[in-house]
């Protein structure tokens, strides 16, 4: 089972690290069945698993999504905001029920066996006062759960109200099911973004090619969907919790400013430009604005990823009124290409 791990996740760009693989060998120890009554007996009360958590990048999605994939048991997947969405609307459902979030923990608990939840980050008071119980109503109903998230179960919704509630409930689920921190040796999204045009140094990259490297590397697209920044809708080509991929000649077309683009830089890790074109005084409109989102994406060390394809970057303006702004702003997308800048 490893080895089948390794050779998917190798298709994918990951070489696993030291932590990837030990993650992999103590999800696979949890699911073997005991070699004989004694450590049956031992292990009655063992947990059932993982809670994993870990920087952005290291792989802490594609290597469990992978792991999970291959069990045979009914299993069902999900992200974190999808699930609480689907959540709130059975509740809102059996509103006048008694004990609704047990008849929903029961419910999934008759459709699968195991289930999958990416990016866990409780935020909202609705969610926090439900997702703790739910959780332990799961496990108690022999619902094995794999969670994958950036913080400690401990850490969560800091500052939050009622936190005392929450917390208590994680520390319940904490005594059944396996922590395990991710190391983060390798932010392998950035270095196979990196890696791209060092492998390919005269490939354009098309629309077809971006999608095909995005869905070997993020997780949870959505694509052809418009963003919303600041409660206004924007056009875009993909996105996920912390990505987001535009088009130059459409994204800066649009009316935004310093505001959304503050915004972006606060939410995305990266982002992927692509669509360019050559713009004169004529659309000065268009390279006022992306210069101000290169700014606010350049102090905030946001990775982006240019797509300039026949393009050099420094003669996407050919016009004089934004001469100067223009001359600092091609450095700083020359500085944003560089291996030194994106890790």
């Amino acid at each position: 089972m490893f080895e089948y791990i390794e050779k998917s996740l190798k298709k994918r760009g990951i070489e696993l690290d030291s932590s990837q693989s030990d993650l992999i060998h103590k999800m696979i120890e949890s699911i073997q069945p005991e070699k004989d009554l004694e450590n049956k007996l031992e292990n009655k009360y063992s947990k059932k698993g993982f809670y994993i958590w870990g920087d952005v990048g290291t792989g802490k999605t594609l290597v469990t999504k992978t792991f999970v994939n291959l069990l045979t048991e009914r299993k069902a997947s999900f992200h974190y905001m999808e699930l609480m969405q689907i959540i709130h609307d059975e509740l809102a459902g059996l509103s006048g029920k008694k004990n609704p979030l047990s008849i929903i923990a029961r419910s999934l608990s008759k459709k699968c066996k195991v289930i999958f939840i990416d990016e866990f980050q409780v935020e909202d008071i609705s969610d926090a006062m439900i997702i703790g119980s739910l959780l332990n109503q799961l496990i108690k109903l022999n619902v094995t759960l794999y969670l994958t998230s950036n913080t400690h179960p401990e850490e969560l919704y800091k500052n939050g109200l009622q936190r005392e509630i929450f917390i208590n409930e994680m520390k319940i689920m904490q005594k059944s099911i396996n922590l395990y921190k991710m190391e983060g040796l390798v932010d392998y999204r950035s270095r196979n973004i990196v890696n791209m045009n060092n492998n390919n140094a005269n490939q354009n990259y098309n629309d077809k090619d971006i999608v095909k490297f995005l869905k070997n590397n993020f997780e949870n697209l959505t694509f052809d969907k418009e963003y919303c920044i600041n409660s206004r809708n924007f056009s875009c080509k993909a996105t996920s919790c912390d990505f987001l991929w535009i088009s130059f000649s459409d994204f800066f077309r649009e009316p935004g400013g310093d505001k959304e683009y503050i915004e972006m830089s606060e939410n995305i890790e990266w982002i992927f430009v692509n669509d360019f074109i050559i713009c004169n005084d004529d659309s000065a409109d268009i390279i006022r604005r992306f210069i101000s989102f290169i700014d606010i994406c350049y102090r905030n060390k946001i990775k982006i990823k240019f797509f300039f394809n026949e393009y050099v970057c420094n003669d996407l303006y050919t016009g004089t009124k934004l001469k100067e702004l223009w001359r600092r702003c091609s450095s700083r997308l020359n500085e944003m290409q560089t291996l030194e800048y994106l890790t």
